[in-house]
């Protein structure tokens, strides 16, 4: 499934057959021995190499089979479930946008909210109840799907329900000061004035804290006051879960204090020599510079003096901006041309030539605040799986002739370039080509 076009199937753009592709067919399609089983994990045996599988049809087929399969290496992107914060009622009456059947049950009941409200006998207030649909979450999915609701109402619904389109009401809770928060500044600017132009009511700093059949409770965070807010139709795209077989393997390695799998940046699970996961179901643990800041300076000491020149520090720029993309993210924030002119603005004197530890501690001391954990959006997701993918395909001649960036810590170099270099630019180019003018990555018009 294309999971970036869902929110389009809610509104008929886009029909459901138009964004799933079947797994055996694309699996044909490369020629290569592959095998695909539909079958759901329910354990993963990180000692023995053994994933623990069951059979998914529902149907009454003659029972559950289970069966395990061993590996040497495993990748794990089995993305995560919706998450509703234990919030009362949420499950019971609102609907989710994970799944195609979600997708279409949010397309009926739009139209089945429409119809209702047509009834000649529906009071005044009635209609101003069915016809208020409510987002809860100002993430990319809610952003997405206000959006393509939006469009629908104003352009096809509108023309098919004259009589009640006076009544529609499109309201968009976030508990944060700005929805798109992960994303850069001018993105998140963008679509609260897209949607203050359109209509859209956008609550920011709200957190809905019940859901009934007919009301929301919402809980204002700058005042503290409660409110009942009466809606037709409302949709949670907020927060991801970890799925219960990823929170039971997280606790055979390690990490059962943490919401999802922690990876290194080259998508390797910590903890394990040959597990690997990307998309929603893990983040990568970016190591700080600050944690390595003793081991930069020796690397670049070659003379073990105490002191450096900006030109002790050509041989490892490139290795640390690489490294640590965090760096360069810095550089481009506070307008610097390059690492250079970084170690300059913290020299003891302008016109002496040499850094000391503490200096260059100095210099580096805000840059980890850059760091960000990617956004959980299929294109992250995507772009993962092509690095990973990449990186196994050449793993054998990498084992030979490492490309990656210098191992501070120890000798040599690594085998990869970490993921993070490729992910990262590829996400501040399409920062930077869509921030100004359009954002048809979410959804949005070019008007």
């Amino acid at each position: 499934m294309f999971t970036p076009l869902l929110p389009s199937v809610t509104n008929g753009t886009v029909e459901a057959r138009s964004i799933v592709e079947p797994i055996r067919t694309i699996t044909k399609k490369t020629g290569l021995d592959m095998r695909f089983r539909e079958a759901e994990c329910y354990k993963i045996d990180a000692v023995n190499k053994k994933v623990h599988c069951r059979s998914s049809q529902e149907t009454n087929l003659g029972g559950q089979e289970e069966f395990s399969v061993d590996y040497d290496y495993l990748v794990i992107a089995v993305g995560a479930r919706v998450n509703t914060f234990n919030t009362p009622g949420v499950v019971e009456n609102c609907h989710f946008l994970k799944e195609i059947g979600d997708a279409q049950k949010i397309r009926r009941t739009v139209i089945d909210c429409f119809e209702r409200a047509s009834l000649p006998n529906i009071s005044e207030v009635e209609k101003k109840r069915i016809l208020h649909f409510v987002v809860i979450g100002g993430g990319p999915a809610g952003v997405e799907f206000a959006a393509a609701l939006h469009d629908t109402v104003i352009e096809d619904l509108c023309k098919l329900y004259p009589s009640v389109q006076d009544y529609v009401k499109i309201t968009l809770f976030e508990a944060a000061d700005h929805v798109l928060n992960m994303f850069d500044k001018r993105i998140t600017e963008f679509a609260e004035k897209k949607f203050q132009r359109d209509g859209i009511n956008l609550k920011v700093g709200s957190m809905v804290t019940k859901v009934t059949d007919k009301d929301i409770a919402t809980k204002e965070r700058a005042t503290g006051e409660n409110l009942s807010i009466p809606y037709g139709m409302a949709v949670w795209a907020t927060g991801i879960g970890t799925r219960p077989f990823i929170t039971e393997f997280m606790g055979q390695i390690g990490q059962g204090n943490r919401r999802v799998l922690a990876t290194d940046e080259w998508l390797r699970v910590e903890g394990t020599d040959c597990v690997y996961a990307l998309g929603d179901c893990a983040t990568i643990n970016q190591r700080s510079v600050m944690e390595d800041i003793m081991a930069i300076f020796r690397k670049a000491d070659k003379k073990n003096t105490g002191k450096l020149s900006v030109a002790d520090f050509k041989d490892v720029i490139n290795d640390i901006c690489e490294r640590y993309p965090q760096v360069e993210i810095y550089l481009k924030k506070q307008q610097l041309k390059d690492f250079a002119h970084l170690l300059k603005n913290f020299q003891e004197n302008a016109h002496m030539e040499m850094i000391d530890m503490d200096s260059f501690r100095k210099a580096l001391a805000e840059v980890d605040k850059q760091m960000k954990n990617l956004p959980a959006t299929a294109q992250v997701a995507s772009q993962q799986g092509v690095y990973l993918a990449d990186c196994f395909n050449r793993m054998e001649e990498c084992e030979k002739n490492p490309e990656g960036p210098m191992r501070f810590r120890g000798s040599g170099h690594h085998r990869f370039h970490p993921s993070g270099t490729s992910i990262l630019g590829n996400l501040l180019h399409w920062r930077r080509t869509n921030s100004g003018s359009a954002s048809w990555g979410l959804g949005f018009n070019r008007t």
